[in-house]
């Protein structure tokens, strides 16, 4: 929310973007900093970077800054990069959107010598705010009210909004998750009823505005009031509403569930993720025993299946982090027996900081489930991470590199190249991580040549 006289303290701009606003006022032609970088300065925090809005045309800007480096970034919409101090500051001139065909860009921009006409055109009021260290605050459409009572409001019609840009709807669910605010009455209708919009957005937009949702503040609160929105971008989702799951472990519908596990998980995109969809899969694995009660045998398992279909067609990540995600949502289901044989095992399996995250997200799992089992998961679960602290901090071999013998010294033992030389390797270490054999040179020497005479023409 706004912080307390922000508005009446000193504005320190960046001598970078200072000296953009000042050379354009000193051509004739005014010039604000408008957008993320006010608005960070009336909540007191540091802006990241600095947009100015200018009366200039883009072709006055650049003759303006010829003895800068200057980037093309955007002509048609009156768009330049200045490189000001070693500092980008994008440049736009003053302008009104035309028709928004595609439902998220402009078919064309008309230009205007009125910041206000400039200001009306921006999808919130808290962004719709602009500043110039000669004329001060000018806030036409009272963002900085809306600032102070932690509100996200549309600037003008909402629906009118959502539809020229759909991802609007995303921006807003991320500021409310990020701000912790709430998003008012008729701005939060028209989220509800323009929902299918997000259809026309490129899934690497949605994929950009999901994460920053999901690593919110009020991530829960967003998921809870906005699953519907959630559902268009990743349908699979809807299955996990309302779904019961008759289990004393669980008080809550597969959804609540989900929302508390993501609540409770660290605030990293991956992890978070994971937690999202961990449970995906459940209403497809569910019984009924004779007791009454409800199972969800395999459902990790089913879970990593369907969080394959989603990453194929509705989240679009690097490979690093969507091969992270998968295996956190096909292992979250694995017991993490406290005792050193299984951590070294999973540090071989995993790696640490993928068995880190595993920790994090059993242990955000046990959160969300009933408190009448919780204290027991919770203990065994920190027992195993102790036993994990101690054998890194042992720098016990719990992966191939570790091993004082390699694929080139079992080939100079005689083994011959291909898919013996791993089978051994890996056999070595799963008895090393057992701690049925000792990390010597001798010893592994003696063990690969017993398994070699072992397995030979199998």
């Amino acid at each position: 929310m706004l912080c307390k006289n922000a508005a009446n303290q000193k504005f320190n701009i960046p001598d970078g973007a200072l000296t953009v606003l000042e050379t354009l006022e000193r051509a004739g032609y005014e010039a604000w900093l408008v957008g993320g970088c006010v608005r960070d300065h009336l909540m007191g925090k540091t802006p990241k970077d600095y947009d100015v809005a200018t009366s200039a045309p883009a072709e006055a800007v650049i003759g303006i800054f010829q003895d800068f480096r200057v980037i093309e970034t955007g002509l048609r919409h009156g768009t330049v990069t200045v490189i000001s101090n070693e500092m980008p500051v994008e440049v736009t001139t003053y302008r009104v959107d035309g028709s928004y065909s595609d439902g998220r860009h402009p078919d064309s921009v008309s230009f205007t010598t009125d910041i206000r006409e400039d200001l009306s055109r921006r999808d919130f009021t808290v962004n719709a705010i602009a500043f110039s260290p000669r004329r001060g605050f000018l806030d036409p459409f009272g963002g900085e009210e809306d600032l102070r009572s932690g509100i996200i409001r549309c600037v003008g019609e909402p629906a009118k909004r959502f539809e020229e840009d759909a991802l609007r709807i995303l921006r807003a669910l991320r500021f409310a998750s990020v701000l912790s605010f709430e998003i008012e009455e008729n701005t939060r209708e028209a989220i509800h009823k323009c929902g299918s919009f997000l259809g026309r957005i490129a899934v690497e937009r949605i994929t950009q505005e999901l994460f920053g949702i999901l690593c919110g503040e009020n991530v829960g609160s967003v998921l809870r009031n906005y699953n519907d929105v959630i559902a268009v971008i990743i349908p699979p989702i809807s299955a996990l509403f309302g779904f019961e799951q008759h289990n004393p472990h669980h008080y809550s519908d597969v959804w609540e569930h989900t929302v508390r596990v993501v609540e409770a998980s660290p605030p990293d995109a991956a992890l978070r993720l994971a937690a999202l969809l961990h449970d995906v899969g459940k209403p497809q694995c569910f019984t009924l025993d004779e007791s009454g009660i409800g199972h969800f045998y395999g459902h990790a398992v089913k879970s990593g299946e369907i969080a394959r279909g989603i990453f194929a067609d509705n989240i679009s990540t690097d490979r690093k982090t969507q091969e992270r995600v998968l295996l956190l949502v096909e292992n979250h289901g694995e017991e993490l027996i406290p005792e050193r044989r299984t951590v070294r095992r999973r540090l071989a399996k995993y790696g640490e900081e993928a068995l880190r995250q595993l920790i994090a997200l059993n242990r955000a799992d046990i959160a969300g489930q009933s408190s009448d089992f919780s204290a027991e998961k919770l203990a065994r679960l920190d027992m195993f991470d102790a036993l994990l602290g101690e054998v890194v901090k042992e720098n016990a071999c719990t992966t191939l590199r570790n091993l004082n013998i390699n694929g080139g010294d079992l080939i100079a033992m005689g083994v011959p190249e291909g898919p013996a030389v791993g089978r051994i390797l890996k056999r070595l270490l799963s008895e090393v991580c057992d701690e049925t054999l000792t990390n010597s040179r001798e010893a592994l020497e003696k063990r690969a040549v017993e398994i070699f005479n072992a397995t030979k023409g199998v």
